[in-house]
C-alpha cells in the first residue's frame, strides 16, 4: 500500500475514533487514574469483560491483540471492519508508552505485565486468583467492586480469601 495513503487513512481513523468519544470516564488503578472513553471500545469489549484501560498496554501489545480477535482467548470476538479500525485508533492512541513485551513478543495479556504484578503482588493472598469466585486475576471485578464504575483503587478492593497486607 501507498505510505501516503497508509498515513491518510490512518490519520482519518483516528479522526473517527476521536469524533466517536462522547462520553469520559476516570479509571482508578493505585495511584493511577486513566480515562476510558470511547463508546465503541467500552461497548464491543466491554460486552465480555472489563474495557481495560488502554494505558495498560502498549500500542504493540494492543495490535497484537486487535489481529487475533478471531481466536480471542479461546473465543471468537471479530468486529466488523469499521468499528475494530475505531477501536484500534483508540487503543493506539491511548497506548502506554512502557513496554509491555516479553523476549521481543508483545504480551497479550494485561496480567502478565510488570505493572500488573507490582500492583498486585502485594494486596493478593496466595491462592485467591484460583479460588472458584475469582477464577482469574482478569476477572477484576471479582476484587474490585467498582470495576463497573472503572475504579480500580484500592477502597473498591474485597479480595475473596483475603489480602496479603
Amino acid at each position: 500500500m501507498n505510505p501516503v495513503r497508509s498515513t491518510l487513512r490512518l490519520a482519518a481513523i483516528v479522526a473517527i475514533a476521536a469524533a466517536a468519544t462522547a462520553q469520559a470516564f476516570p479509571v482508578h488503578a493505585g495511584d493511577h487514574v486513566y480515562r476510558v472513553d470511547n463508546p465503541v471500545y467500552q461497548q464491543e469489549c466491554g460486552s465480555c469483560h472489563v474495557a481495560y484501560p488502554p494505558q495498560l498496554l502498549s500500542t504493540y501489545s494492543w495490535y497484537a491483540v486487535m489481529t487475533g480477535l478471531e481466536a480471542h482467548f479461546g473465543t471468537d470476538a471479530s468486529l466488523d471492519r469499521k468499528q475494530r479500525g475505531q477501536i484500534v485508533a483508540y487503543l493506539a492512541l491511548n497506548a502506554s508508552e512502557r513496554d509491555t513485551s516479553a523476549g521481543g513478543m508483545p504480551l497479550l495479556r494485561i496480567t502478565e505485565t510488570r505493572w500488573f504484578a507490582k500492583e498486585h503482588r502485594k494486596e493478593i493472598a496466595a491462592g485467591a486468583a484460583r479460588r472458584e469466585e475469582v477464577k482469574s486475576m482478569a476477572n477484576c471485578d471479582a476484587c474490585h467492586r467498582g470495576a463497573d464504575r472503572f475504579d480500580y483503587a484500592g477502597r473498591s478492593l474485597d479480595v475473596p480469601g483475603g489480602r496479603t497486607r
